[in-house]
Parts: C-alpha cells; sequence; structure tokens
C-alpha cells in the first residue's frame, strides 16, 4: 500500500492499494465528525460494491444513506444534481455530515460538486472505482456537471477529505474501460515523464497497477500543489482534452472520455509538428501506445465540427484558447493562440 499526501487548499491523503474497501469505514470516520454518510454511486456500481461500503460505515458508527443514478456521462447534468441536492435536504443531511462519491470519474464529478454547494460546502471522500478515477479525476479537486453547451460547464474546485484507490475494484471494469483511464496515465507519461512513458511500452499496466497509480497521482499532485485553480501549470494536465471535449461532445457522448482524449492527443502532436509549434512529431509514439492498449487515435468528425465544440469549451479565454503542445514526449508547453487560428490547426493535424 501507498500514501500520497497531497498539499493543496485542503491537506489529504490518497490512499493506493488492495482490498482497502474493507477499511472504508475507519478511513472516513479519521476524517470527519460526521454522524451521516451518504453514499452517492451509479447504478452498476451499486450493485458490485456499495452493500460493502454502507455495512462497513454503518460498523464505523455512522447513520448511511444512498443516492443512485443511472451511469454514464448523460447523467452528469443539472437535473440529476438538483435530485442529489434535494435527496440531500429531504433526508435532514446538515453540513455537518458527509458525501461519500462511489465509482468513477462522474460518480466524483457530481457527488463532489454536490458537496461543494450543499449548505455552502460537505465534507466528502473520493473512493474511486475505475483506472480513470484513480489516477486523475479523483485527485485535485476539481469538481462539476455539464452544460447542453459543453463539457464541465459548471462546477467547483472542491477538494476531498480522503481519497482510497482500491485497485481490487479495478478487476470488475470491462476492457473498453480500463482502456478508458489508460488514455489519462498515457497522457501523464508524455506530459511529464518519458521513463513512464516507456514503463507502459514494456509492461504491461494491468500487472503494475499500483505503480502505475502511484506515479499518476504523485504527478498530479506535483500539479495541483503548485496550481490548485487551474490558471498555469495545471493547464498541462488537459493535453488532448480540448479536442477530446470536442470528441465526446460531437459524438453525444457515446465515445468515451479516454478514447476522445486519446484521439486528441494524437491529432493536437500531429498538428503542432506540421505547423511548426514543435520540432517534433510525438503523435507516431503516441499513436502506437494507445494502440497498444486498445484506444483508437483517428475519428471521422470534420475539422469544422471539432472547432466549434471546441470553442465552447470552458478552457477558451476570450479570443484566446490555449493548446498543449508537446516539444518531446515527456515535456509539453502551454501554447495560446487566437480562436481564429484553431480550424487551420485542427485541419492540420486530420490531414492525410
Amino acid at each position: 500500500m501507498q500514501n500520497i499526501e497531497v498539499q493543496a487548499s485542503r491537506k489529504y491523503t490518497v490512499q493506493i492499494g488492495a482490498g482497502l474497501l474493507k477499511n472504508v469505514g475507519a478511513c472516513v470516520r479519521a476524517v470527519t465528525q460526521a454522524e451521516t454518510a451518504v453514499v452517492v454511486t451509479d447504478d452498476i456500481v451499486d450493485g458490485l460494491y456499495a452493500a460493502q461500503v454502507l455495512d462497513c460505515l454503518q460498523e464505523a458508527g455512522f447513520r448511511t444513506l444512498r443516492f443512485v443514478f443511472p451511469n454514464g456521462e448523460a447523467s452528469k447534468n443539472l437535473t440529476v444534481l438538483g435530485r442529489l441536492l434535494e435527496f440531500l435536504a429531504e433526508n435532514h443531511v446538515t453540513r455537518a455530515d458527509c458525501i461519500v462519491a462511489l465509482g468513477g470519474g462522474v460518480v466524483g464529478d457530481l457527488a463532489g460538486f454536490a458537496a461543494a454547494v450543499y449548505q455552502r460546502g460537505v465534507d466528502f471522500v473520493q473512493v474511486p472505482t475505475t483506472l480513470l478515477a484513480c489516477v486523475d479525476s479523483s485527485v485535485g479537486g476539481k469538481t462539476a456537471v455539464d452544460l447542453k453547451a459543453g463539457k464541465n460547464l459548471a462546477g467547483a474546485f472542491y477538494q476531498p477529505k480522503a481519497v482510497l484507490c482500491d485497485y481490487e475494484t479495478l478487476s470488475t471494469l470491462p476492457d473498453a474501460i480500463f482502456a478508458d483511464g489508460m488514455a489519462e496515465v498515457i497522457k501523464y507519461g508524455a506530459i511529464f515523464d518519458r521513463a513512464f512513458f516507456d514503463f507502459l511500452k514494456e509492461n504491461d499496466a494491468h500487472a503494475a497497477l499500483e505503480t502505475v497509480i502511484a506515479r499518476c497521482v504523485t504527478l498530479k499532485r506535483d500539479v495541483v500543489a503548485e496550481d490548485e485553480t487551474d490558471r498555469g501549470r495545471r493547464g498541462l494536465l488537459n493535453f488532448g482534452h480540448t479536442l477530446g471535449h470536442a470528441i465526446e461532445g460531437c459524438s453525444n457522448f457515446t465515445i468515451s472520455h479516454g478514447s476522445a482524449v486519446g484521439i486528441g492527443m494524437v491529432l493536437l502532436s500531429r498538428a503542432a509538428y506540421r505547423c511548426g509549434l514543435t520540432k517534433t512529431d510525438c503523435s507516431g509514439e503516441i499513436a502506437a501506445l494507445l494502440q497498444q492498449y486498445g484506444l483508437p487515435t483517428e475519428t471521422t468528425y470534420t475539422a469544422e465540427a471539432l472547432c466549434e465544440k471546441a470553442l465552447s469549451d470552458k478552457k477558451r479565454s476570450g479570443s484566446h484558447i490555449t493548446l498543449i503542445i508537446p516539444e518531446t514526449l515527456g515535456h509539453c508547453v502551454l501554447h495560446t493562440i487566437e480562436t481564429k487560428a484553431l480550424l487551420p490547426i485542427i485541419q492540420k493535424g486530420m490531414e492525410a
């Protein structure tokens, strides 16, 4: 087991290990004085792990409640958020109580945002059950829901009290969902750590989960400590996301987040080289590693469609948008352009 300390506006520990779900009651009890613990989960994770988590919380002395919503990005919206907030109020949950987010990135984002706004803030603990949530969305305090205009447009920075990563839960993931998380894992190597990128090429991530998760969390921890509210270096973590979010939006979220981000990394790396923004074309190596883990690397959507969606993304600032450009594998930089320059850049990335 590994413990990684995150230094942000709230200091907390990310626990990474096998079989940690049996300790969830003690973990939550150690970080909150709450009387009630509300487990928020989706209808898939509910049948797998909710009963065990609820039993552990009850054994630790908590009154427990459970809120379940349909699995998938389509549930990460204001309607489901409103239902959750009404559920908390109807069940007399107070600001002295806590929320436990049990599930993947959608669960963590939705439950975390509810925790941030309900009675102006209640404690919450992240218990991620997908690789993507373990390595990325459960750490760093970004919470949000989607609006019709785009992904994650309503949200808050709100740090959890603790994160409990039991990677044994990943054994129940379908191959496609595990691959989805691998896109974010590969992203960390491409942005920050060439040696880690090479490790992923030379080893099966399935057989090295603790090492893989711990490295990603450590890299994210360091960035969050430097730039918690995403005004500078933390923006590097958005590599592939501007075009990735556009692909998700164009597909009405039938293309998964990881698949879309992977495609976005490849397209932007290729475009950056062809446009002279970098001297190194990293797209081939990134594409090969994505394919090694079963991820797509191309899209059928037009450059025009992707550009339109991308310009609704929250990373746009007035007439400018910031792209993340790989100068070399393991070293990315922030590059701000005028929005009118985005379409020709995307077109270059999509040329044969």
